[in-house]
């Protein structure tokens, strides 16, 4: 399979002129192209290829005085360009057929984005210097911080700008067969929530780390001086470079999370059991804003690639299987529930269940795990008093004394 390696990179300021040209006539391009395309549409003619806008768009628009300037960066840059805008198109229409789901048509892009990429495949040369910097075409060798080694020679690299003003490299590599880990007996069944960010069945609770809470007053302090500045003014731009760093900060932080626990869980665990959650429904309710800061389809991701990679079994269920309603040792269906219940006695068999660990165990089940329920449980349910009565001899040996039946 083919996983992205980001790293971070820092271009000295010539480097970033080169960077933001590139960015520049990229963008130029795929709206030069989107145009074409949009009038070719609103003719009534067949939509123009990729090879004949290369032609247009790039080979003869160099030569003309107003697109001269796009011979200042790689031709590559301005090829993919080009391709991301034919795969844009792609996705739309298959997810007008049904195909994906559905997505907006492409839209023009804009210089004030916040974010900015170029691609660099093979053909663009460039590559990894043996002092450890990247060597990109007409822009030099940027220096990069190496966080890990790549498992395989990359085919592609992106460089990206994000809103924070950091500059990113992002490689495209295919790993190796050899990867898989050892298997083991565990399986696990988790439930995902907000109090608790994932409960497993064995009874293990993880805690939510809330980052965007934790850095809300931060937040709010610094998107109240960025309110405060004049548009247009420098003094607005240093205040949103400040928010979108902030707002990195705990992106970043959640990822980080995101990979150390699903690392975890994949390392220890066969296979896992997930349920399908309606996350754009529940980011309509008034619990949205912690909805979005637990991150649970970044998280549900990682969890399903990393199975994939390290040959572990990863199941869905649907988000309609009644995990909260059955008791996990007898099946019994008690129906829903308020939120604020958590925990409850079955009707059945009198046990009394952790309403989030009977879930986890539930979602298990569901996906044809054999987990135990043993760790549901809270406390015993009530138990019939004895038909014996028990007592004790002077000398302190035990008696058992019979109680008749009425």
């Amino acid at each position: 399979m083919q996983l992205r390696y980001s790293f971070r990179l820092y271009p000295t300021g010539p480097q970033r002129t080169a960077l933001a040209q590139a960015f520049g006539c990229a963008r130029v391009v795929y709206n030069d192209a989107l145009r074409a395309r949009e009038t070719a549409r609103a003719a009534g003619e067949a939509f123009p290829g990729i090879g004949d806008l290369s032609k247009l768009l790039i080979t003869e628009a160099k030569l003309t005085e107003e697109r001269a300037w796009l011979g200042g960066v790689s031709a590559v840059v301005l090829q993919q360009s080009l391709r991301d805008l034919d795969t844009a198109y792609r996705n739309f229409f298959d997810g007008l057929k049904g195909k994906r789901p559905r997505m907006g048509a492409p839209r023009f892009k804009s210089r004030k984005d916040n974010r900015q990429a170029v691609r660099f495949t093979a053909n663009a040369r460039w590559k990894i210097t043996p002092g450890g910097d990247l060597s990109l075409p007409k822009i030099g060798d940027v220096r990069i911080k190496w966080s890990r080694n790549l498992p395989s020679v990359p085919s592609t690299v992106t460089v990206v700008k994000d809103a924070a003003g950091r500059y990113f490299a992002s490689f495209v590599v295919k790993t190796e067969p050899d990867e898989t880990l050892p298997e083991t007996d565990a399986v696990v069944g988790i439930d995902l929530g907000l109090t608790h960010f994932a409960i497993l069945s064995d009874g293990t609770k993880i805690e939510s780390p809330r980052f965007l809470r934790r850095a809300e007053k931060k937040l709010k302090r610094e998107q109240r001086c960025l309110s405060r500045k004049a548009k247009g003014s420098k003094n607005r731009d240093k205040a949103r470079i400040r928010v979108a760093r902030a707002h990195a900060r705990v992106a970043d932080a959640r990822r980080e999370f995101h990979h150390q626990l699903s690392t975890r869980i994949i390392r220890d665990n066969q296979a896992i059991a997930v349920e399908d959650l309606a996350v754009k429904g529940l980011a309509r309710t008034h619990m949205a804003k912690s909805v979005h800061d637990a991150g649970w389809s970044g998280f549900l991701v990682m969890l399903e690639y990393k199975a994939a990679r390290y040959g572990r079994g990863f199941h869905r269920i649907g988000r309609f299987e009644p995990t909260s309603q059955v008791c996990c040792n007898c099946g019994t269906m008690d129906g829903p529930k308020p939120l604020d219940t958590r925990v409850w006695q079955c009707r059945g068999c009198g046990w009394w269940l952790d309403r989030d660990i009977n879930a986890a165990v539930n979602v298990a089940k569901a996906a044809g795990l054999a987990v135990s329920a043993c760790r549901a449980r809270v406390r015993p349910g009530p138990v019939p008093a004895q038909r014996e009565e028990a007592g004790t001899h002077r000398d302190g040996q035990t008696t058992v004394v019979g109680i008749p039946a009425h």
